[in-house]
């Protein structure tokens, strides 16, 4: 066989195997096998980026005010062109849903059943949250905190509080969200601002 014919051989096998290495790692931040709890499929990550999952299930990810996809940062504890305006709507549509393909916002039903299995409070790589599921199937949720209404950071609730999304509306100002804290187990509260910035934990489209 020639040997240059044989190099350009390795070569190109050699590139196609990175590319599709980075291929596999790329859709990493994309899928998920997610986790069942009480019969509903929960993604194992926050949402990070519009369409993409968080690299590690404690990461925090990106915040989302009420039926909006942009996405907030988590990290500085000020940001510039947040959006004041009350977000209008009945429910959490569908062109404005942040969860990657095959995944959507949760309802208040589904958080409230995910708050039934809050097993309780614990620490993962330094980052604290919520433990949900059970023993042999659990998901940890990050104690991320929030954005206030004004859009600054809620800097006192970081590795404190929890607080999560949910699709459903409670009225023209308010929705309802999963929270949770240090010291208190997992419930559903109703006095959610539209406008403040929280993360995203999907379910699995039926």
């Amino acid at each position: 066989m020639d040997r240059r014919f044989f190099t350009s051989a390795v070569v190109f096998i050699m590139a196609v195997a990175f590319f599709a290495s980075c291929g596999v790692r790329k859709n990493t931040r994309t899928m998920d096998e997610g986790v069942v709890i009480n019969g509903i499929r929960w993604a194992t990550r926050n949402v990070d980026m519009p369409g993409r999952f968080t690299e590690n299930p404690e990461d925090f990810g990106m915040l989302f005010q009420w039926n909006r996809r942009e996405a907030w940062s988590s990290a500085n504890e000020s940001i510039q062109n947040w959006n004041y305006s009350i977000p209008t709507g009945t429910m959490w549509y569908v062109q404005n849903d942040p969860c990657p393909r095959g995944w959507r916002v949760p309802t208040r039903e589904e958080l409230e059943s995910l708050s039934k299995a809050n097993i309780g409070w614990t620490t993962k790589n330094g980052v604290n949250g919520g433990l949900f599921g059970t023993a042999d199937s659990h998901i940890f949720l990050s104690a991320v905190g929030s954005r206030n209404a004004d859009g600054t950071r809620n800097t006192a609730s970081i590795n404190y509080w929890g607080f999560y999304s949910s699709a459903t509306q409670y009225d023209e100002r308010l929705s309802w969200r999963l929270q949770f804290s240090h010291n208190r187990n997992a419930w559903v509260h109703r006095d959610s601002s539209r406008v403040g910035g929280f993360p995203v934990r999907c379910v699995a489209i039926d």
